[in-house]
């Protein structure tokens, strides 16, 4: 239970359309809800981006675009006209999607590509914030290393929202079922605790620098949180 194991969940191969994959997204809106994701995801925000008010902020991995509603629901009055670029292998935002965040003041622009193609591009150049939900544990060591080294350079905010590694989280991922979850996501939300994270070690994949300060911790319920954020001294870069 204690080491991090990493196993293909489901939804990652379910074409978009498939009722299955439908069902599983509509699971994860619900099981973002539980876990209080959003609002965990604001304190992060809150902390690593300080008295700098963002304008651009990348997601990786956006899904639905669902989880941009709630973020722009509860920052757009003290953030107003934020864009979030949200990317994904899947293109699976929806125009009501965009709409529900137009009226909360902010834009909401899906990019289809994958995570580390487009970290590999200049587009991201401008980002002022990076986040990231519930997305990270899909990777390896080794991704985790490359994606923060990439990110690093080219933005002065981080803030990640993952499955925390531990036996009271997945005794809750073997009752999601009680919650109305379907076959996909009761797979899927076993082998997410499985690779999530614990202690101090999303810190660890990070580039040790001087530059940067970082905060990483377990909230209530189950979600493990890291956030970096430049260092006063460098903020202006990049």
């Amino acid at each position: 239970m204690y080491e991090r194991t990493l196993e293909p969940e489901i939804l990652d191969f379910l074409p978009a359309e498939d009722p299955r994959a439908i069902g599983a997204r509509r699971d994860l809106r619900v099981l973002n809800a539980v876990m209080l994701q959003s609002r965990t995801m604001c304190r992060l925000l809150r902390w690593s981006c300080g008295e700098k008010a963002p304008r651009r902020i990348v997601e990786l991995g956006g899904g639905d675009g669902s989880f941009v509603v709630s973020l722009a629901k509860r920052l757009a009055r003290r953030w107003p006209g934020v864009t979030v670029m949200s990317i994904d292998r899947q293109s699976i935002v929806t125009e009501k999607t965009r709409e529900a965040v137009r009226r909360e003041g902010w834009q909401l622009e899906p990019v289809q590509s994958d995570v580390f193609e487009f970290l590999a591009n200049s587009r991201i150049a401008s980002a002022d914030a990076v986040i990231a939900n519930l997305f990270l544990h899909h990777l390896s060591a080794e991704q985790l290393h490359f994606l923060f080294a990439t990110a690093e350079s080219k933005t002065w905010a981080f803030a990640a929202c993952e499955p925390r590694r531990g036996p009271a989280a997945l005794i809750a991922s073997r009752l999601v079922w009680a919650i109305g979850c379907n076959a996909v996501t009761r797979h899927d939300a076993l082998a997410s605790v499985r690779a999530g994270f614990r202690d101090y070690e999303m810190s660890a994949y990070f580039p040790a620098s001087l530059e940067w300060e970082l905060l990483e911790f377990a909230a209530f319920p189950f979600t493990h949180c890291f956030a970096a954020r430049r260092a006063a001294s460098h903020a202006d870069h990049p």
